[in-house]
């Protein structure tokens, strides 16, 4: 069975519960961009398995989803700035660059984007924050929606779902 890539980027809204998701799979590798090992030093969390960072990432990992290794690409947290990114083929971090690799390789990619609603109530590092999103990171979002292969969800319990449907996988 392939495995599953699960990406974070540095968004610390639903980080928590993105890792606690990751921590209850079996046969997943964790990708973790600069900005969300930052992120989760500002949130005192630690990864539940040693991840794979933008300064260990090489074009062998690529090559990795092309070949069939990884079956799946979940990429939860996502921030608006990474979503813009992908909605707009722009792959200039390890993520962004996973992504488009996904793309190119048919390998199903589920996204869990910051910002979907025009109000967002989120626990920050040390209390809780209301966020509005911008009406672009609400396109953005809408706007992956419609490339193949992409799946988008709204919470983590979709996600857990979407994840356990996607043929070879389970949780």
């Amino acid at each position: 069975m392939a495995k599953i890539a699960w990406g974070i980027t540095g968004g610390g809204h639903l980080l928590k519960e993105s890792l606690d998701a990751f921590g209850g799979l079996e046969n997943a590798d964790l990708f973790v961009s600069a900005a969300g090992m930052e992120v989760l030093d500002v949130y005192s969390l630690e990864p539940p398995v040693t991840p794979i960072t933008d300064s260990t990432f090489s074009t062998k990992t690529c090559a990795a989803f092309a070949s069939g290794r990884y079956g799946l690409f979940v990429i939860s947290p996502a921030t608006s700035n990474s979503v813009a990114k992908f909605a707009y083929g722009i792959s200039d971090t390890m993520i962004t660059t996973l992504f488009s690799q996904c793309g190119k390789s048919r390998v199903p990619t589920i996204v869990l984007p910051t910002d979907m609603e025009e109000t967002v109530m989120s626990m920050g590092a040390t209390k809780p924050l209301k966020i509005y999103p911008r009406p672009v990171d609400l396109e953005n979002a809408e706007k992956l929606k419609s490339f193949p292969g992409v799946s988008v969800v709204r919470t983590i319990e979709e996600l857990l779902k979407k994840i356990s449907e996607t043929p070879g996988r389970g949780v």
